[in-house]
């Protein structure tokens, strides 16, 4: 039986690649020392996760392992070996705001834990499938300089712009921009697994993602904006918006949809491809929108409040053009759009309430 190694099990996609996997033949082994409850408190923890993938998943190791450690890195790969048949990295430190106040930490999570994971994967199972999430913020806020148009409840790019039809495609430069800390490293890391996918003919395959959600979002203040706006819509907690006037636009994927996407790639990789992948004009909405949806759903108002100032390297508009992976493989689809999205991490939030 082949091994995936899994890193962040614990997470949004860390636990539903696990549970894929899983259904497709593989051992799993989980990666996860839940820093995620250190970086945005107890209420984001992934214990609860790692312990129903334990329940749930007949084959499954929890390795509580650091990816910052070199030496707890190896030993993991001495231990399972050429078993290994893909690694999915996912885990990471995804805020903005607190990459600022750790950025040594933010490099060694984003970063250095990369490169340590494909270099175990390089030594002890080169044939491996090597799937790194990434992120729109690899293109800092490049996109800010697009054309936007304001309208009634969203930012949009001009219709005449090439990006209207479709999205931001991976032409789109990384170069010249605020990145913010969080985003530069994600750049280092994103370099890295191309390299390796280019250099040493690994199997190595980067997505670059918009808005990752669903109903497994241990969603906080900082980071998952979805599970987050439900979680406040539906428990009366108040809500800040920052910036753009709340119409600052984000596309949304499903953690079904994406991690369907790594398994197109693993089953015919092509070695140090990147790909933008998101909701795409198949799924987006402003803030303004995003609010009005979760209202509508839960049948409550959310307390909002709007500030003036945006965060540092935020996008105004984003819609993630993925026709290249499409086009590349051609059988993959969208099962779920924004409204089938919210109305499941709706069912999770009052199961949890």
């Amino acid at each position: 039986m082949k091994i995936a190694l899994v890193t962040g099990s614990g997470g949004l996609i860390g636990s539903e690649t696990c549970r894929r996997l899983h259904a497709e033949g593989y051992a799993i082994v989980g990666v996860d020392n839940d820093m995620r409850a250190y970086f945005f408190g107890e209420e984001a923890s992934t214990k609860g996760t790692r312990q129903l993938l334990r329940k749930q998943l007949q084959v499954y190791h929890d390795e509580p392992a650091d990816i910052r450690d070199w030496d707890a890195v190896e030993f993991l790969f001495k231990k399972f070996g050429f078993a290994i048949g893909a690694v999915v990295h996912t885990a990471a430190q995804p805020s903005h705001d607190w990459a600022a106040k750790e950025p040594l930490t933010d490099f060694a999570v984003n970063a250095q834990g990369t490169m340590y994971l494909l270099e175990a994967t390089r030594k002890y199972c080169p044939e491996a499938v090597f799937i790194f999430t990434s992120t729109n913020k690899v293109y800092g806020d490049t996109p800010n300089r697009l054309p936007l148009v304001e309208k009634e409840t969203r930012w949009e790019v001009d219709e005449s712009h090439p990006y209207f039809a479709k999205g931001i495609d991976e032409s789109m430069s990384i170069d010249g921009s605020k990145h913010s800390i969080f985003g530069a490293n994600k750049v280092a890391a994103d370099i890295m697994v191309q390299e390796y996918g280019k250099y040493f003919g690994m199997k190595t395959g980067v997505f670059r993602g918009g808005c990752l959600t669903g109903p497994a979002h241990a969603g906080a203040e900082l980071h998952g904006f979805l599970a987050y706006l439900m979680k406040c819509t539906v428990t009366g907690r108040p809500y800040n918006i920052y910036g753009y006037k709340g119409k600052q636009v984000r596309d949304n994927i499903h953690s079904h949809d994406l991690v369907d996407a790594f398994v197109k790639f693993m089953n015919n990789p092509r070695p140090g491809e990147v790909y933008n992948m998101g909701g795409s004009r198949h799924s987006n909405c402003s803030m303004l929108e995003a609010i009005k949806m979760c209202e509508d759903i839960s049948g409550k108002k959310l307390d909002w409040n709007l500030l003036d100032d945006n965060r540092i390297g935020d996008h105004i508009w984003y819609v993630s053009d993925v026709s290249k992976f499409q086009s590349h493989y051609p059988d993959w689809e969208y099962k779920y759009n924004l409204q089938t999205t919210l109305e499941e991490i709706y069912k999770a939030c009052a199961l949890t309430k």
